[in-house]
């Protein structure tokens, strides 16, 4: 539906008032120690983040809350587990600071009953569970979930680097069928699928808190 699309775009534009443009999940500090300093280091960064770190598990915790918006019980046990996969306290911050402002600004499209969120309420939990009380579909809301957080990388790394806008879109073009692909095994996937051997950006999470000058959060 139209009214459904319209509501994603809306959502995870950055233009919607979470402020996930100040976090960079730890791709700042790669990018200072110079482990990101081209189009093909930045793709390759956040390919891994996609296919087997935090975007992945994100997005299997997102799917999961979709289906159950209406546990409340459900949901905070999801809260619990998302976080408790965070491994950086920056990190911890991001996806609680951005998962509040969510539901905040998403009170604007109410729905009866109200979703009884948890609190602090993680950031893929309240996409999840705000879209599917909208009757918006998993995929759907997993494919712009996705893109949206692929973009806001490719965006560090544009401001950063800097890469520059043409290799920026080069990237966003080239991971287009690996986004998809996540979002149709994302949709499928049980909590015991979560896994990530992301290590890298796990230590660049942890080790942002460190740098002597910082532009972004985390």
């Amino acid at each position: 539906m139209n009214s459904d699309l319209q509501r994603l775009l809306t959502w995870l534009s950055p233009a919607f008032p979470v402020g996930a443009f100040a976090w960079s999940a730890g791709l700042e500090t790669a990018i200072v120690r110079g482990l990101v300093m081209d189009r093909a280091s930045t793709e390759n960064w956040i390919a891994g983040a996609l296919l087997h770190g935090a975007l992945r598990t994100d997005a299997i915790i997102l799917a999961h809350a979709h289906r159950n918006c209406r546990d409340g019980d459900v949901l905070r046990d999801l809260a619990d587990l998302c976080l408790a996969l965070t491994p950086a306290r920056e990190r911890h911050a991001e996806t609680t600071i951005t998962g509040n402002a969510f539901v905040t600004a998403g009170a604007a499209w109410p729905v009866e009953p109200r979703l009884d969120m948890p609190s602090p309420c993680a950031y893929p939990i309240a996409v999840g569970a705000f879209a599917a009380a909208h009757a918006i579909g998993l995929t759907d809301t997993l494919l712009a979930f996705l893109t949206a957080s692929v973009h806001g990388q490719v965006s560090v790394a544009v401001r950063l680097v800097p890469i520059g806008q043409t290799d920026g879109l080069s990237v966003m073009a080239n991971l287009e069928p690996q986004i998809a692909r996540m979002a149709s095994i994302c949709a499928e996937a049980g909590l015991d699928d979560i896994g990530s051997v992301a290590y890298g950006a796990d230590i660049a999470q942890m080790q942002h808190e460190t740098l002597p000058t910082r532009i972004f959060r985390s």
